[in-house]
């Protein structure tokens, strides 16, 4: 299948202040490499140049990140405020996020909750991925919860594997694909934490994609749900035979399921704020802002 391009930019909801966009798999957020390779960032520049934000160094303000391998919806503020009452949302822990994963073998429990902590890799040769508290080199763990439901069992280009939606409780670097991979279930298509297979079985993409997004800042409710892309009118190598859970089920279980609370002091949600009146943003905020977002980090090539 074809790289993403860029004039090819998916758009899945778009206000005064949001946009989420449905990112290609194998597309970089944004690049500083010499030569010239499509980004999102040119996609959304080629796509709407009246928005982008000349006080940002690439014109767009991503609210979060995704790997440089995963597809799906990441959502983009189109300005310092907005961005603001994304990132005040995230911190809050009341954003909702569902993947889908084709994940190799079949998957016996229906429903689990996974919570091995995760911490950075400190193993020569393994440096920029993630691995799970009580493997060698695992440095500064940290508690880490993913739900997991099975939708479906089949066969990927004739080897088992399982269809299942994943939500990440919290937001660890490369959470889900730790997980998958702690369970002996790897995402396929993972070259990083995926079972060593020869090259030419490898599928054309890595299996995992942000399905669903609910940020309920208190103005707007963002919320956006992208197609599924692991279907066999898609990929013929798909070939599910039993079906376990209904997606589209699930997708009402998480339109419907309300917003998380939020933290006490902070408004309601949707209510029409007062602008408050506050000084510039220090310089120990700002750390503690890139702090949060290195939680989101990109593939190292990134």
């Amino acid at each position: 299948m074809d790289p993403g391009r860029t004039e090819n930019l998916s758009v899945v909801y778009q206000s005064r202040d949001f946009l989420v966009v449905n990112k290609h798999w194998d597309l970089r957020i944004d690049s500083r490499m010499w030569r010239e390779t499509p980004t999102l960032q040119k996609q959304l520049r080629h796509r709407f140049p009246e928005l982008a934000d000349p006080d940002t160094c690439y014109g767009f303000r991503f609210c979060h990140q995704l790997d440089f391998s995963t597809s799906g919806a990441l959502c983009v503020a189109l300005n310092k405020a907005a961005a603001g009452r994304a990132y005040k949302c995230f911190k809050e822990r009341r954003v909702t996020k569902a993947y889908l994963a084709l994940v190799r073998g079949h998957v016996q429990e229906n429903q689990m909750t996974i919570s091995y902590a995760i911490g950075r890799n400190s193993t020569e040769g393994r440096a920029h991925t993630m691995c799970i508290e009580g493997t060698q080199g695992c440095e500064n763990p940290k508690p880490s919860l993913t739900e997991l439901e099975v939708l479906e069992h089949g066969l990927y280009a004739g080897a088992p594997v399982s269809k299942v939606l994943l939500r990440p409780l919290t937001g660890r670097t490369h959470q889900l694909r730790v997980h998958c991979s702690a369970l002996s279930h790897p995402v396929v298509g993972d070259l990083t934490y995926g079972q060593a297979l020869d090259q030419e079985d490898q599928p054309f993409r890595m299996m995992l994609h942000a399905f669903y997004l609910r940020i309920p800042t208190h103005t707007e409710r963002v919320e956006a749900c992208t197609p599924d892309p692991f279907v066999p009118a898609l990929d013929a190598c798909w070939s599910p035979h039993t079906l376990v859970q209904s997606l589209d089920q699930l997708v009402q279980v998480l339109r419907t399921a309300p917003d998380p609370g939020p933290t006490e002091g902070s408004p309601a949600p949707y209510s029409t704020p007062t602008p408050p009146s506050k000084p510039p943003e220090t310089e120990a905020q700002r750390a503690s802002c890139l702090q949060w977002l290195s939680e989101w980090t990109l593939e190292p090539d990134n």
